[in-house]
């Protein structure tokens, strides 16, 4: 389970040993000894020397292992990744994210699902959660929405209930439910933030797939790599990932035959993105930040989409309605 103590547990280094053990052990007998593994990376030349940002899209649940082993195979480079909460709901493969140097990213969908589930020993229904996130969502930014939200059907031990939540104690006596999930939201995402400062610190790249969940056509980004990119003033190298969910396409992390195509866009360096710059400080994945900057938040990453969709072959690129064509509902986060 993802919670605020395991976040602030996870130990970053310049060279992550569980990465290279898993490099050893793994890919490389997977990638060298089984015929008709091809991986090609197009393009790396055009990787800065400094530590980046790699914008990628995401077709499968492996498609960061192949360009990880390559760069640092090729290049020597480290790589942390920002990988969903929900894979640390398994002891294992938790385990295997923390030795391997990844970032959970935290969402407000996670927290709402995951501490139903644990009061509730259920999951949540679509309408109840839809109900409870539209709930929460107003707490975080009430000046959006001035419309009431009506819980007299949901389950009110979730409202009356004193109880920790991920780490952080909840008592309804001291606050509401909507507050308290955003109380959880905000600290988790402060060690979520200090994390990806030592990343860079360290002078790992971070990979980060914008997009959000997997989905086989690219679909618009949203804004959280944004808040970070523009932030610390990071470089963000777009990256087109082709053929991977052929070579991957189930749970296993064995590579089957099938050739992945990595192509290089041309880095864009911040000051590339001087419309969007934002010069009064601002702490990311907050309300405050989020509400006052969402417009270049958004258009930055639309920017950033387009240029992975360039690199793409044309099975993998816009999807129609720009949405995911991959994992929806309550699914995305348990």
């Amino acid at each position: 389970m993802l919670d605020l103590p395991r976040l602030q547990r996870i130990r970053l280094t310049e060279r992550p040993i569980g990465q290279e053990f898993f490099a050893h052990m793994v890919l490389t007998p997977n990638y060298n000894h089984f015929p008709g593994i091809e991986i090609e990376i197009e393009g790396i030349e055009k990787i800065p020397m400094e530590p980046v940002i790699y914008a990628m899209n995401h077709t499968d649940r492996f498609n960061y292992f192949p360009f990880m082993y390559k760069l640092w195979k090729l290049e020597g480079r480290y790589i942390t990744v920002w990988v969903k909460g929900k894979y640390y709901e398994n002891p294992a493969v938790g385990t295997f994210m923390e030795l391997t140097s990844n970032l959970p990213t935290v969402s407000r969908g996670y927290i709402i699902t995951k501490d139903f589930a644990l009061t509730m020993n259920r999951r949540p229904a679509e309408t109840e959660y839809d109900t409870l996130r539209t709930l929460v969502n107003k707490e975080a930014a009430p000046d959006e929405d001035s419309s009431t939200v009506d819980v007299s059907s949901l389950p009110q031990e979730l409202f009356e209930k004193k109880r920790n939540i991920l780490g952080v104690d909840f008592d309804p006596d001291e606050c509401s439910y909507a507050a308290g999930i955003n109380n959880v939201f905000n600290a988790m995402m402060r060690e979520f933030v200090r994390l990806n400062e030592l990343s860079f610190d360290l002078g790992l790249d971070l990979l980060v797939f914008p997009q959000g969940t997997r989905s086989i056509r690219l679909p618009r980004g949203r804004i959280g790599m944004m808040e970070i990119a523009l932030r610390y003033k990071k470089t963000i190298v777009p990256v087109g990932c082709n053929g991977c969910d052929l070579i991957y396409t189930g749970s296993v992390p064995i590579a089957k035959k099938g050739k992945v195509v990595y192509r290089i866009g041309d880095p864009i360096p911040y000051e590339e993105l001087s419309e969007f710059h934002i010069t009064e400080p601002y702490e990311p994945f907050t309300a405050e930040a989020e509400h006052a900057h969402r417009d270049k938040f958004q258009g930055s990453v639309d920017l950033v989409m387009e240029r992975i969709n360039e690199l793409l072959d044309p099975q993998y690129q816009f999807s129609d309605d720009l949405k995911s064509t991959g994992v929806r509902g309550t699914s995305r986060f348990m």
